[in-house]
């Protein structure tokens, strides 16, 4: 009989837990939670957790390693090369609707792809990379969009201090008008709604829906899309034949989720480019025009601010028959979690892993690391992947732009030193 993957003792089930797991929860998984944010910055978390998953390895071996959990099979991936068996391995053997996920999505996105079942995922997937032009270089709404942005990041060239609270406004005004539409550039209350069921969902299977709330955004978007802007996504959403089951409408909310994390991400990459002014001043001369469009740089600027802190902390997946891992058995039903920033940032692996270097995703570099995941990888990557990077490089290429970029706040991105694990963005501020 085969043997059953190696098992944390209780010692470092508890490591693991409070060093690994509890941090990230306490931040916010699903929507963040500033000042957890904050004194995460503080303890340098990510740091901590990093020693905590490295002794693990140390000790038991590059393989998924379960923990000691009563009712619940969860194994902590420690290898990259079992992220990359992990991701390919979608849907089958390894499902994206995870147990825990589930638990926490159903507060928000009901109806979303990356909870459905089989026969959900069978026809939602295809229909979001067709609306969200998935594997495409430029989203079909990119004159439009970059319209959008340049109007709504034109205030600010003129006010002397940037902060996250001014940022963060500006950019819902951006993502309301792109996925919704013009007529929704004030509707604040949708994006109320969003971080209201989010912030249920960061408590999962511990917090009752609010259907109130549910039916409430549902609505508010339902009107959008029956009244469609032609230059949003509600347009294109209105324009897409889908099949039976798809729940166009139910697979809104999980675009501004995403976009959440988009904002974080751009902010993040204000911050390295306002601390490499070479970098910063190459982004300000790139001209689209060259480039079909694109951004080079400022995109890689955006990727390499999500895996120096990525937005998704965690990659869950459950599987669905039994697996074989060197010889070490998972029975089916086990859950795997990806600890991101322990891959991001391997130190023992990637010569660059603590400081900011764009160039390796427009070299080749990052594409070789099978585990640099930013937008997930395999048949479950995130099918936004191509709007989120058209949007977000455009946003920080206007910024750069129209403003000066000096950083002040508690943390230094500059002077050569190792980057921190750990960045409360909230914190940062910029000068002109």
């Amino acid at each position: 009989m085969t043997a059953s993957l190696p098992r944390a003792s209780v010692r470092e089930t508890l490591a693991v837990t409070a060093g690994v797991l509890a941090p990230m929860l306490a931040q916010g998984v699903i929507v963040r939670r500033p000042a957890m944010t904050v004194l995460a910055d503080r303890l340098q978390t990510d740091r901590r957790a990093a020693a905590i998953l490295r002794g693990l390895r140390d000790r038991h071996g590059a393989g998924p390693v379960l923990l000691r959990i009563p009712g619940r099979d969860l194994a902590v991936v420690l290898d990259a090369g079992d992220v990359d068996r992990l991701l390919a391995g979608a849907p089958h053997p390894f499902t994206p609707a995870n147990r825990e996920k589930r638990s926490a999505l159903r507060h928000v996105q009901p109806f979303g792809v990356l909870i459905s079942d089989d026969a959900g995922r069978t026809v939602r997937r295809p229909w979001n990379e067709d609306v969200l032009d998935h594997g495409a270089d430029l989203h079909r709404l990119h004159e439009r969009l970059v319209r959008v942005v340049e109007e709504e990041t034109d205030a600010l060239a003129a006010e002397p201090v940037l902060t996250w609270d001014r940022f963060h406004q500006v950019f819902w005004r951006i993502v309301r008008r792109v996925a919704l539409g013009d007529p929704a550039r004030d509707d604040e209350r949708v994006t109320e709604l969003m971080t209201l069921l989010r912030a249920q969902a960061n408590w999962a299977f511990l917090r009752p829906r609010s259907t109130r709330r549910l039916r409430e955004l549902g609505r508010r978007l339902q009107a959008y899309v029956a009244d469609a802007d032609p230059l949003s996504l509600a347009g294109v959403v209105a324009r897409t034949p889908a099949a039976p089951g798809t729940a166009p409408v139910g697979q809104i909310p999980h675009w501004l989720f995403a976009f959440d994390a988009a904002g974080i991400a751009a902010y993040r990459a204000l911050a390295l480019l306002a601390a490499h002014p070479d970098v910063l001043a190459a982004v300000r001369e790139e001209d689209p025009a060259d480039q079909r469009g694109l951004r080079p740089l400022a995109r890689a600027s955006v990727l390499e601010s999500v895996r120096l802190w990525p937005t998704t902390m965690v990659i869950l997946r459950d599987s669905v028959e039994d697996t074989e891992w060197a010889g070490r058995r998972a029975r089916a039903g086990t859950g795997f979690a990806v600890a991101s920033s322990f891959f991001h940032r391997d130190e023992e692996n990637l010569p660059w892993a603590d400081r900011f270097e764009p160039e390796i995703w427009l070299d080749g570099r990052a594409e070789a690391s099978r585990a640099l995941v930013p937008f997930s990888a395999g048949p479950a990557r995130c099918p936004g992947r191509t709007l989120v990077l058209d949007l977000t490089s455009e946003l920080v290429a206007a910024v750069v732009r129209d403003r000066g970029l000096t950083l002040s706040g508690p943390r230094r991105l500059d002077g050569g030193a190792p980057l921190p694990r750990t960045l409360a963005h909230t914190r940062l501020e910029f000068r002109g």
